[in-house]
């Protein structure tokens, strides 16, 4: 991949970093001269890939759970006191927690309400302003495609919709301020521990499948065809992509298409 000169100096926040496209986002954007700020619930992994790091020490892990709101406070407070302001986001974290079942108690959709959309709001919330001071900032959300073809669990598909809608909203009031918010829908992709390698690793006969029946290529993406994109929108050239909510699924998604 590419390295843009651009990410020099800059402070990523990169939040579900230990594992996924998360992970590989923070990977690339060190490699590109970032300063990185990353955040997950397992502590050993984010340690580890700061470790990987070139310079360790010029970089920020935070494992705490963002699902309960005095964690996120802490986090932007240490990210302030530290750096100082952020220049690009990317919210990956994000996920279903395996509830299948269509009937989700209030308890589960709050918790899929948190994880997916509340948590990068709350976040956006409070490191916005001083992106709005610096008239700059580039705000990037990780959804699916599931947000548009209901492909997934009724409680993921209606937050990841809901997220889209966020996504939406919140870039057209952001336009005018130099503030770029935008998402990302992938498909099917792997990713260091995400759901398709872990569903390769569980149910091979089922990844297989899923490959014969959904996907157009008959193969699986891979994340780093997803950086590319992640680039475009965390760099000045993708300032026209403000509030866009962008499908890269290799002609997965079904959305466009009628019997």
């Amino acid at each position: 991949m590419e390295l843009r000169e651009e990410f020099k100096g800059k402070t990523v926040l990169v939040t579900g970093a230990s594992m996924g496209l998360g992970y590989t986002c923070a990977e690339y954007f060190e490699r590109c001269g970032s300063q990185l700020v990353i955040t997950g619930r397992t502590a050993k992994k984010l340690e580890n890939l700061k470790s990987s790091f070139r310079s360790p020490g010029d970089h920020l892990a935070f494992s705490g759970d963002l699902l309960i709101e005095r964690e996120i406070h802490y986090l932007v407070e240490k990210i302030k006191n530290t750096y100082g302001q952020v220049d690009i986001i990317v919210h990956s974290q994000g996920g279903g927690y395996g509830f299948r079942e269509p009937l989700l108690s209030w308890e589960q959709f709050n918790m899929l309400h948190k994880l997916n959309v509340a948590s990068g709001a709350e976040i956006n919330r409070l490191l916005i302003p001083d992106m709005i001071e610096q008239k700059s900032g580039n705000i990037i959300h990780v959804g699916s495609i599931a947000s548009q073809e209901a492909v997934g669990s009724v409680g993921y598909n209606t937050v990841k919709a809901a997220l889209a809608a966020y996504v939406r909203s919140l870039g057209r009031e952001m336009a005018s301020s130099g503030i770029c918010v935008t998402g990302i829908l992938p498909g099917g992709f792997t990713a260091p521990d995400n759901s398709m390698i872990r569903l390769k690793g569980n149910n091979p006969k089922i990844y297989d499948s899923f490959i014969r029946e959904r996907l157009p290529r008959k193969k699986m993406g891979k994340v780093e065809e997803i950086i590319p994109l992640v680039c475009l929108l965390a760099s000045d050239a993708g300032s026209m992509m403000n509030g866009c909510c962008v499908p890269i699924d290799a002609g997965e998604g079904t959305a466009y298409i009628t019997d």
